[in-house]
């Protein structure tokens, strides 16, 4: 019984409260002498909404067996990003995959998350709060996603950024502090 308990705790310690959700499911079918079998495909996004998220795509003959190949998919391709005050990305970016072209900017307190469809699925399992994002190009879920994720495996936290160039970090956020000085004293005047 001990062992049992001991080995919940360890499953619970291991992998966090994530969050999944359901990006698309695509019927295909197989058309064969009898008739036409279908298949289904499932795209999902797993996050932590701390920094780790990941996606995958799952195919089977069922609707939740191909959900469940796609979680399974989704934990296993997780990535970190590196978050500003937890709530919104370090610097802009954009993402390229095939035909697929996204742009990601950082946005101040209170924005909220200004982004469309599978996108935002990513933002908010990701743990983003504010941010702005555009699609340029495709509209397919698949290309959009790891688009998605081409930006955000390029983040890099200014602690990292300071550490190769051999700076401090102040050094390297001198221009954001100022930003956020001159604007407190126009809010104020």
């Amino acid at each position: 019984m001990a062992r049992q308990d001991r080995q919940n705790r360890d499953n619970q310690r291991e992998e966090p409260e994530l969050i999944d959700k359901l990006v698309g499911i695509n019927r295909v079918a197989k058309v064969v002498k009898g008739g036409r079998r279908f298949g289904f495909a499932a795209l999902v996004v797993v996050g932590d909404a701390k920094g780790r998220v990941g996606f995958g795509s799952g195919k089977a003959r069922e609707v939740p067996e191909a959900i469940r190949k796609a979680t399974e998919a989704a934990k296993r391709n997780m990535i970190r990003v590196p978050l500003r005050d937890g709530r919104t990305l370090h610097h802009d970016i954009e993402g390229h995959f095939g035909a697929g072209h996204v742009v990601l900017r950082s946005a101040p307190a209170g924005t909220g998350i200004i982004a469309g469809g599978p996108m935002r699925a990513v933002f908010e399992t990701l743990g983003i709060q504010d941010i702005v994002a555009k699609s340029i190009g495709t509209s397919n879920p698949h290309n959009m996603i790891k688009a998605t994720f081409a930006a955000l495996s390029g983040i890099q936290a200014p602690r990292s950024v300071a550490a190769k160039r051999g700076k401090r970090i102040g050094d390297i956020l001198g221009n954001r502090r100022d930003k956020d000085a001159d604007q407190a004293e126009n809010a104020e005047a």
